[in-house]
C-alpha cells in the first residue's frame, strides 16, 4: 500500500515539475519575441525551413484530402438527393477542421521532429551550455526565431491546404462526378461565413504555438526527460515522445477550440 502511495506521489510530483518547467519555458520564449533587439534573418530562415520546405507535402496532402472529401461527400449526399451541397460540405470540412489539423500534423512529422532532434543534439553535445557560458541567451538566439517562424508559417500553410483541398474537391465533384460547377460554388458561397474562416485562423495560430512549444521544450530539456537521457538513443526516444505528445495535443486543442467557438 505504501509503495503504491509512494509511486503515486512520485508521478504526481514529476507531472507538476514537468508542467511548471514547460510553462516557464513558454513564458521565456514568448517574452523574448517582444523584446529588442529584433533580428530578421533567423526568422526568415525558420519560415523557410518550417513553411517553404513543407509546402510540397501540404500541397500533396491537401489535394488528396479534398479529392477524398469530394468523392465520399458526393455518394453520401446523393442518397438524400443533395448533391448540390457538395461544395459547402467540402469547404466547411476543410476550413473548420481538416485544414488546420492535418496541416499541423504534417508539420509535426516533417519539421517538428527535426526541431526536437536539432535542439536535443545541441543539448546532448553541450552546445547550449556553451552558449550560456558565452553569455548568449539560448531563448533569444535559438528558440525565439523558431516560435516566430512557426507562428508565421503554419497559418499560411493552413490557407494553402484549404485552397488546394477545395480545388481537389472541385476537380472530383465537378470534373469527375458531374456536379454543376455553378451549384458547387454557389452552395459554398452561401454556407461559408467569416466565423468559419476565423475558426480556421485561430486554430492555425494555436496549433503553431503548440507544435513549436512542445517540440522545442522536449529537445531543450532532453537531459531531464525520463524517456530521454544522453546519447543517440536518448535523442531518438525524446523525438518520438515529442511527436506523439504534439499530435495528441493538437487533437485535444482542436476539440476545445471547436467547443468554445461553435
Amino acid at each position: 500500500m505504501f509503495r503504491i502511495l509512494e509511486k503515486l506521489g512520485t508521478e504526481t510530483l514529476y507531472l507538476l515539475e514537468t508542467t511548471g518547467r514547460m510553462g516557464l519555458f513558454l513564458g521565456l520564449c514568448l517574452g523574448r519575441l517582444v523584446t529588442p533587439p529584433y533580428k530578421i534573418r533567423p526568422v526568415v530562415r525558420q519560415v523557410h525551413f518550417i513553411g517553404a520546405r513543407s509546402l510540397f507535402v501540404i500541397l500533396f496532402t491537401g489535394a488528396f484530402t479534398g479529392m477524398v472529401l469530394g468523392l465520399q461527400g458526393y455518394y453520401t449526399l446523393r442518397k438524400f438527393g443533395s448533391e448540390g451541397l457538395l461544395g459547402s460540405a467540402v469547404a466547411l470540412s476543410l476550413l473548420r477542421e481538416l485544414g488546420p489539423v492535418l496541416t499541423a500534423l504534417m508539420v509535426i512529422g516533417r519539421a517538428g521532429s527535426a526541431i526536437t532532434a536539432e535542439i536535443g543534439i545541441m543539448r546532448n553535445s553541450e552546445q547550449i551550455d556553451a552558449l550560456e557560458c558565452m553569455a548568449i541567451d539560448p531563448f533569444r538566439y535559438l528558440l525565439a526565431p523558431k516560435f516566430l517562424g512557426g507562428l508565421i508559417a503554419i497559418p499560411l500553410l493552413t490557407f494553402v491546404f484549404d485552397a488546394v483541398g477545395i480545388l481537389g474537391g472541385w476537380a472530383v465533384g465537378v470534373g469527375l462526378l458531374g456536379v454543376n460547377q455553378g451549384v458547387f460554388f454557389q452552395s459554398m458561397y452561401k454556407a461559408v461565413a467569416w466565423h468559419d474562416i476565423n475558426m480556421g485562423i485561430i486554430k492555425g495560430v494555436v496549433f503553431a504555438l503548440v507544435v513549436i512549444w512542445i517540440c522545442s521544450v522536449k529537445g531543450f530539456y532532453l537531459h531531464l526527460e525520463r524517456s530521454g537521457g544522453f546519447g543517440a538513443e536518448g535523442v531518438s526516444r525524446t523525438t518520438t515522445s515529442a511527436v506523439v505528445l504534439a499530435s495528441v495535443s493538437i487533437l485535444v486543442w482542436d476539440y476545445l477550440i471547436s467547443a468554445m467557438m461553435i
